[in-house]
C-alpha cells in the first residue's frame, strides 16, 4: 500500500486512534517569543545569554515544559508575556506576568510552580487555547496548524496562541486547553470554534480529545472508554482515583456521579510506521483494548 508522506496523513490512513496520547504534563512555563524558534526552540531561538541554559534546566529537571509562544496574527504586546500553570491533578490555574524583558523570567519562582504551588503572579480566569505550529519541528504542525490557529484566533482572540512542540506531530491539529491541559487533535480549522466553545462551557469535544495532560497516558485511554460509554461530557464528569497495573493489562477506578467505576484495558502495540515526517524508520506506539466496566 502506497501510504501519503506526511506523518498525519499516514496515521489517518492507518485508522490510528488519538485518545491515550497526551504528553505527561503537570506544570507549564509558557513564555511569548515572536521567533524564529528553530527546530530546537531553547536552544535555537536567539534567547538572551545564560536564558537558553536555564530554561532548559527548569525543563529537564524540574519537571516544568516550558513552550515558546506567539499571537497568530504576530501582534506584540507591551513586555514579554508569560504563563505559568497547573493543569492537575486536583487544582488546575492559571497566573501570569508581564516582563520587562525574556530574561526577567529568571526571577519568577519556578521551583514553586515545579512543586503546583503558587508561584506569586497574577491569576487568570479565561482560558488558554495553544496550537502547535511548530514546523521546524514537523511539517504537519505547520501544515495543519497554523490555519487552526487562525481559524481559533478569530473565533477567540484573546486565548488564542500559537506555540512550540506539544507532543504528537501525527494528530496535527492539535491543541492544548488550559487550565486542564486537555490534548485536542486532528481538529481542522472549520472544528476550532466548536471545541473551544465546548471547553468554556466546561464541556470536552470526545470526537478530538486525546487525554488530560497529568494523566498517565493508560488512565486517558481509560477515561476515553468511560466517557464514550456513558456519554460523559463535562470535564469533572470523571476523576482517576487509583490504577492496578498487571503487565500489559490495568484496572483504572474512576469517580463519577454514579459512583465509583472500574474500566479494565489492555495495552497493546500499534503496526510500525513513521511517528513523525523526519522519522528515520517505523516505529510502533502504544494503542489500547478495552476489556471491561464495572461499577
Amino acid at each position: 500500500m502506497n501510504l501519503p508522506a506526511r506523518c498525519s496523513a499516514r496515521s489517518e490512513e492507518l485508522g490510528e486512534t488519538i485518545f491515550g496520547t497526551a504528553s505527561t504534563v503537570r506544570h507549564w512555563l509558557l513564555i511569548e517569543h515572536a521567533g524564529p524558534w528553530g527546530s530546537r526552540p531553547l536552544l535555537d531561538a536567539r534567547l538572551p545569554r545564560g536564558i537558553a541554559a536555564e530554561l532548559r534546566r527548569v525543563d529537564r529537571s524540574l519537571g516544568v515544559r516550558v513552550l515558546l509562544i506567539r499571537r497568530p496574527a504576530g501582534s506584540p504586546g507591551m513586555g514579554t508575556r508569560c504563563f505559568a500553570i497547573r493543569s492537575g491533578p486536583g487544582d488546575s490555574w492559571i497566573q501570569r506576568a508581564i516582563l520587562g524583558s525574556l530574561a526577567d523570567v529568571v526571577d519568577l519562582d519556578l521551583l514553586a510552580l515545579s512543586r503546583g504551588l503558587d508561584p506569586g503572579l497574577d491569576p487568570v480566569s479565561g482560558p488558554l487555547f495553544l496550537v502547535c505550529t511548530h514546523g521546524r519541528r514537523d511539517p504537519c504542525c505547520a501544515e495543519r496548524g497554523r490555519p487552526l490557529a487562525r481559524a481559533l484566533a478569530e473565533a477567540d482572540p484573546e486565548a488564542t496562541w500559537e506555540s512550540t512542540h506539544v507532543g504528537g506531530d501525527r494528530f496535527a491539529g492539535n491543541v492544548v486547553a488550559f487550565p486542564h491541559g486537555l490534548y485536542f487533535g486532528r481538529v481542522a480549522a472549520a472544528d476550532a470554534e466548536a471545541v473551544a466553545h465546548s471547553y468554556r462551557r466546561a464541556r470536552i469535544d470526545l470526537a478530538h480529545f486525546r487525554g488530560r495532560s497529568c494523566d498517565p497516558m493508560i488512565v486517558q485511554a481509560g477515561d476515553h472508554f468511560l466517557r464514550e460509554h456513558l456519554n460523559l461530557v463535562s470535564v469533572d464528569d470523571v476523576r482517576p482515583v487509583s490504577v492496578r497495573r498487571d503487565g500489559a493489562q490495568a484496572t483504572v477506578r474512576f469517580e463519577t456521579l454514579a459512583g465509583l467505576i472500574d474500566v479494565s484495558l489492555e495495552r497493546g502495540r500499534t503496526q510500525p510506521h513513521p511517528l513523525t515526517c523526519h522519522a528515520v524508520m517505523p516505529l510502533s506506539a502504544p494503542s489500547y483494548r478495552l476489556l471491561a466496566i464495572e461499577s
